[in-house]
């Protein structure tokens, strides 16, 4: 048994937050279908590079999926897609607000048809208030949470990430959470519900650790001024050879075993001080003596040292660490052309229930015959169809 097995979801995302949220819940064991426009292409499918014909992309995130090709403007598309959801049970839609419901595929109006339907809706600044219509990516969303506001060293700019952290932390994660929460909440009372995921909203609520300072205390968070900002040693060192060491010995005891290997009296003193100043120093002493080796040397150095030091690996790297590989991080997929893919495997590891990897994201509307016959179709119907351009 997959802790996910009974849960059918039709997936009408697109890019990264819906995808990656479903790609999630297909490695749990959901039957995620998705419902692709046959003349709106995924972007996500263009992105290269390519592996057997496939985005890598696009075939990591919507791996264990199957395809269909619907043309939602088409009247005949919209039909098949509310026949779907007599059997699928749960709905997760990336769309602007109002466009499900032009369609005919709204939330009131789809429970009329299944009254048991989940549907989760991911915005980036959700189905209310004054900028529900507007548009934005993940870095706008990052930054009108707050977030931004105090990321990143006093006078530099705002860092940028090299993953869409509002996207996959905000958009995806909190989907995957609220879905699961509506479908504990339905064994329970026996009803769907509509979730409303905001990315903005979900940024927003990570701001709990710094920006309570803030609304408890009225000191605002800034850049540069906190333990885990700029505030303190906590920070990265580059070393002789160009290449950085993390230093997070925030505990006392870490940080005794840290000066205690460094082999510097200074840096404890330092260290007991919290002023602004006295952290200062610790950092530009930190960065005298790191940059005095390579960062091979560190590692060989810290290797057995309980002192929360590590290097600042490349992806690359990161693929070959021994943690990755005992973790099973790296997984061999199959891809619909019959190759296989290496990928990022699935971070939840349950006991009872390990994650599993069919196929890659394939071709639009891959399975779009099969699931028709299924929905009892018969061949001359299913023509009739692909030559009015519903499916394809």
């Amino acid at each position: 048994m997959r802790a996910l097995e009974n849960l059918k979801i039709l997936d009408f995302t697109t890019l990264v937050p819906g995808p990656f949220a479903t790609m999630m819940l297909a490695d749990m064991g959901a039957e995620v279908l998705r419902v692709e426009s046959p003349t709106r292409p995924d972007m996500l499918r263009s992105m290269p590079p390519f592996a057997d014909g496939q985005s890598t992309a696009h075939g990591t995130l919507n791996r264990n999926k199957r395809s269909i090709a619907l043309d939602l403007k088409n009247p005949e598309a919209v039909d098949i897609a509310k026949r779907l959801v007599m059997d699928y049970d749960i709905v997760i839609e990336q769309f602007r607000p109002g466009v499900m419901q032009r369609l005919g595929l709204g939330y009131e109006q789809l429970r009329e048809i299944n009254p048991k339907l989940i549907y989760c809706s991911v915005t980036g600044y959700g189905q209310t208030g004054p900028y529900r219509d507007r548009a934005g990516h993940d870095n706008n969303y990052l930054s009108i949470s707050g977030l931004n506001g105090y990321s990143g060293r006093d006078g530099d700019r705002t860092p940028i990430m090299g993953m869409p952290v509002a996207d996959i932390a905000g958009g995806s994660m909190h989907a995957v959470i609220g879905i699961l929460a509506a479908v504990n909440q339905r064994h329970i009372s026996g009803e769907g519900q509509q979730i409303d995921i905001s990315m903005t909203d979900a940024m927003f609520s990570l701001n709990a650790l710094f920006g309570s300072t803030y609304l408890g205390a009225g000191v605002e968070p800034t850049s540069g001024s906190m333990s885990l900002n700029g505030g303190s040693f906590y920070d990265y060192y580059q070393t002789s050879d160009n290449r950085y060491l993390s230093i997070g010995s925030l505990e006392p005891q870490f940080f005794q075993v840290l000066c205690e290997t460094l082999g510097d009296e200074q840096l404890l003193k330092l260290g007991n001080q919290q002023d602004s100043r006295a952290q200062q120093a610790l950092r530009e002493k930190l960065d005298q003596i790191i940059a005095r080796k390579t960062l091979a040397e560190w590692q060989e150095i810290f290797k057995d040292k309980e002192a929360c030091v590590e290097p600042v690996l490349t992806f690359a790297e990161a693929c070959e660490h021994q943690d990755a590989a005992e973790r099973d991080m790296i997984v061999e997929v199959k891809t619909p052309a019959g190759g296989s893919q290496r990928q990022i495997g699935s971070a939840l590891k349950l006991s009872k229930s390990a994650p599993q990897y069919g196929t890659s994201g394939g071709a639009i509307g891959q399975n779009t015959t099969e699931i028709l016959d299924g929905l009892g179709f018969d061949s001359d119907a299913i023509a009739a169809l692909h030559s009015s351009g519903a499916v394809a």
